[in-house]
């Protein structure tokens, strides 16, 4: 019983410090809110408004106003990146690293904005540099990611691939397009004049082990990629056996690619007077993995040594079974390249038919058609490319032409 009317003692006191407590945090609250600037206050009235760009001149004099807000720096440099305006971003974060006071961890903040500013506006040595800045600090790792972008960007293929080797050291993931930077050394080097023999074989040996460390799953196209070039040195050094051999090992183990090395192939028998058993080859890997490429080869090369009969019955059921205008389009560009000179219409594969303007008719329809499309950006290319020249992404072009995809 003594005990409780102690406590109760206290009672009046706790209740009093605690209503005390609430007094000064109001007061304080009120204090700093009476602190802030009134450009605040307006800015999230515009923002309530829907009226962005006032808002942001709002907060822009905020900051001006009250140079330690480094969040709010922060939040309208990105804002400003986001929106295009670069001038006005790069301004905002090199203010911030003009502060002496500024801590290390935002210092490398601002200096991680204003080098990804420099890369969107596309000053690209200064990106590089700020970028190269951020090595051994907290955003190492999105430097050196950006960093690859770049040296892509300008094809400085050493360069792209020691950053490679420096990611790598932080974190342990393959990297795919690592067997391309070599391989693009390599052909640089087969493109070279003179050719530079030993470099490409050493490039493409570099190549092969890093497919292997990227582990991908699969036949990919770098391993393809790898396959032509080895082709390439293998006819320059004319090795005709193996340079077969790696055009076959493409058909065997890629068949979905035989259209990008079909002509190739086909050389290469020919060289060998051996272009029947080529011809053969080729038609019978379209029976299995038909695509237009393929076609094309294959129905130029049976115009050429079979003659226009044999070369439409081919046609004519390879259009029945898999229809296709661009198909039509090809082999009717075919027929008019290879046609004697002043040939009448009822002396061709369609007897009445003026090819001439069937194949001008088909060509204007078909021309959207006869390109490959990028499957991450959607760029359309009439060339076949490894890495996409929209997007710069690696390995998203299919060997198969729009009207297959569709």
């Amino acid at each position: 019983m003594d005990f409780e009317s102690w406590w109760l003692i206290f009672l009046p006191l706790l209740f009093g410090l605690g209503w005390m407590a609430a007094r000064f945090d109001i007061r304080q609250m009120l204090s700093e809110t009476r602190n802030l600037p009134d450009s605040y206050f307006k800015g999230l009235n515009f923002l309530l408004n829907e009226q962005p760009d006032r808002a942001i001149d709002a907060f822009v004099e905020v900051a001006k106003l009250d140079p330690e807000t480094t969040e709010l720096h922060f939040a309208l440099g990105s804002l400003f990146r986001r929106r295009g305006e670069m001038e006005r971003a790069i301004r905002v974060h090199e203010s911030l690293l003009s502060r002496a006071d500024l801590p290390v961890n935002e210092r490398e903040h601002a200096q991680h904005e204003l080098a990804q500013d420099y890369l969107k506006a596309g000053m690209l040595d200064r990106a590089e540099a700020a970028f190269a800045a951020l090595k051994q600090t907290a955003f190492a790792l999105p430097a050196l990611r950006a960093l690859i972008r770049i040296y892509e960007s300008e094809h400085d293929w050493p360069r792209a691939i020691e950053a490679v080797e420096s990611l790598r050291t932080l974190v342990s993931e393959p990297v795919p397009q690592l067997v391309h930077y070599y391989c693009e050394q390599a052909q640089a080097a087969l493109l070279a004049k003179p050719p530079r023999m030993d470099q490409a074989k050493q490039a493409l040996e570099q190549a092969k082990k890093a497919a292997v460390t990227a582990q991908t799953t699969g036949v990919s196209a770098s391993f393809v990629r790898v396959a032509m070039l080895n082709a390439m040195i293998a006819a320059s050094e004319n090795n005709l056996p193996l340079q077969r051999e790696c055009l076959l090992t493409v058909m065997d183990q890629a068949p979905e690619y035989a259209g990008l090395i079909a002509q190739d192939l086909l050389n290469n028998f020919t060289q060998t007077q051996e272009e029947n058993q080529g011809l053969a080859v080729l038609q019978a890997h379209y029976q299995k993995f038909p695509s237009l490429d393929l076609f094309n080869v294959v129905f130029r090369a049976a115009r050429a040594q079979l003659g226009a009969d044999q070369a439409w019955a081919f046609a004519r059921d390879t259009l029945q079974a898999h229809p296709s205008l661009l198909g039509l389009d090809r082999l009717l560009e075919a027929e008019l390249a290879q046609a004697p000179a002043g040939r009448s219409p009822e002396d061709s594969p369609i007897p009445g038919a003026d090819l001439t303007l069937l194949r001008r008719l088909i060509h204007k329809h078909t021309q959207r058609m006869d390109r490959y499309a990028c499957r991450t950006c959607g760029f359309q290319a009439k060339r076949y490319y490894w890495q996409c020249p929209g997007c710069n992404a690696w390995e998203t072009y299919k060997p198969r032409r729009l009207e297959e995809l569709e």
